[in-house]
């Protein structure tokens, strides 16, 4: 098999299971398949704008992204196997700018990502999942919840 893709950005949410419980079995299969880096990523929030900085602890965002790496560390221990290649980052910011901020870092060639189940009256995949398929220079796989995942 040719090494269709190289690096495989995984975006996720460590403290939400269902953002990453059907999406990283796939990508993990995926990277194993193509011998690719599995990269996990998650994006915490922005602290210090302007306005409000003068009122928080200083170094906050720091802190968050270190949280936040921790978290993916934790979960990547846990969830991927060591035979798969594999790496955490954390993006900073509005999510879906930061995925295909990521994606253009890390060289991503695929961006595995969830989409929630949709309801009766909603079958779109996710606005997060929509803009980066709209936006992304790399492909995009959008991956169901699985029935058993629920």
């Amino acid at each position: 098999m040719t090494n269709k893709y190289k690096t495989i950005l995984v975006p996720l949410d460590p403290a939400h299971e269902s953002t990453w419980r059907s999406v990283l079995p796939t990508a993990i299969d995926l990277a194993s398949q193509h011998q690719a880096t599995l990269c996990l990523m998650t994006v915490v929030p922005e602290a210090e704008f302007p306005a409000i900085a003068v009122h928080l602890p200083d170094g906050l965002d720091e802190k968050l992204r270190d949280k936040g790496m921790d978290a993916l560390e934790t979960l990547r221990a846990r969830e991927v196997p060591e035979s798969v290649q594999s790496r955490s980052v954390v993006g900073q910011g509005r999510i879906d700018k930061q995925i295909l901020r990521m994606a253009g870092k890390v060289d991503a060639d695929l961006i595995v990502m969830a989409s929630h189940r949709p309801k009766a009256t909603d079958y779109l995949i996710s606005a997060i999942a929509a803009y980066v398929t709209r936006h992304a220079q790399s492909s995009v796989m959008v991956v169901r919840e699985r029935n058993e995942d629920r």
